[in-house]
């Protein structure tokens, strides 16, 4: 099946916060306990602003993915590091689109002179994990139990790809 990749625009809103909130009401991938609203959306292009974003397409046109890379400090002398998030939909993961995203990203990223990327994953979600270290990011830090999503505590794992 062919994908395509484009920059978030304000017409992915529906289907980006449609596939965040699956992952907020289903899993622990994402941490707040409640959906967001569609008007939320407006933060995530907001805090992505002037960084490296992508809506993964199929070939019909529906949107199956997003990613953002954003400011990990506004300080000016942290300004080549930036946190990536990224969902895939539940019925297209574990069929290589996370690291087509992700490369998208990266490529983005050097482009724009950032030299590290930064990931933060509740230990609760342990395929994410998984999937950082295959895609060449490496633990570098955790803070235990900051997080409680549903009557379960979780730390969350801080991990780290130089580009």
């Amino acid at each position: 099946m062919k994908y395509s990749i484009s920059p978030i625009s304000s017409d992915d809103r529906e289907a980006i916060m449609d596939i965040f909130n699956y992952y907020v009401e289903n899993s622990f991938a994402a941490y707040p306990e409640n959906k967001f609203p569609y008007q939320a959306f407006d933060m995530f292009l907001k805090v992505s602003k002037g960084f490296p974003t992508g809506s993964l397409r199929d070939k019909s046109g529906r949107i199956i993915g997003y990613g953002m890379l954003r400011s990990h400090n506004p300080m000016p002398t942290l300004s080549q590091t930036a946190e990536a998030t990224y969902f895939i939909h539940p019925d297209y993961t574990g069929k290589g689109l996370g690291k087509t995203l992700l490369a998208f990203l990266e490529k983005g990223a050097v482009e724009k002179g950032i030299t590290n990327i930064l990931a933060h994953i509740s230990s609760l979600n342990p395929n994410s994990i998984k999937f950082h270290q295959k895609n060449g990011f490496t633990e570098c830090g955790r803070f235990k139990k900051v997080g409680k999503k549903n009557g379960q505590e979780f730390d969350t794992v801080w991990m780290q790809k130089m580009l």
